[in-house]
């Protein structure tokens, strides 16, 4: 499995997602992207990580990029966890880890936390993979990360 990595371009993608809409990496083509891909819904960390992204909305707002989390759980698993826990970021069903598989992130069942950001033209400019998957991109981080690409 190649892993994804700076300077590459990043996979394609095309997932459904919670708002009832497919989430394409080409939307997104001339802006800057984050994708957070985490283990999964209703999981201490993972629902610390994206509440603290809910908490801190307006930080992320005034960023310039788009944040989706993306992780192997259904649409209606994302449906219950955003509406259970109020939160403000998209959240992709990537059902059969095709795209984890893309991104390098696949360790043996699991998906592991990684935060990617992808410039405007389509490459990756931040890779950040947890070992452990205990950790996570807090919303400074995500700052410094799309600051640093300009």
């Amino acid at each position: 499995m190649a892993k994804a990595r700076e300077g590459d371009p990043a996979p394609d993608f095309e997932l459904p997602g919670t708002g009832g809409r497919a989430y394409r990496l080409s939307d997104y083509r001339g802006r800057k992207l984050v994708l957070a891909f985490y283990p999964g819904d209703f999981t201490p960390v993972c629902t610390q990580q994206f509440c603290s992204y809910r908490d801190q909305g307006d930080r992320l707002d005034a960023i310039d990029a788009e944040v989706l989390g993306i992780s192997p759980q259904s649409v209606d698993s994302h449906e219950r966890f955003a509406k259970e826990k109020s939160l403000n970021v998209p959240l992709l069903a990537d059902e059969g880890k095709a795209v984890a598989r893309a991104y390098g992130i696949v360790a043996g069942p699991l998906v592991r936390r990684a935060t990617f950001v992808i410039d405007e033209e389509g490459t990756i400019r931040h890779r950040n993979v947890t070992l452990a998957g205990l950790s996570f991109d807090t919303v400074e981080d995500i700052e410094a990360a799309v600051a640093a690409i300009g």
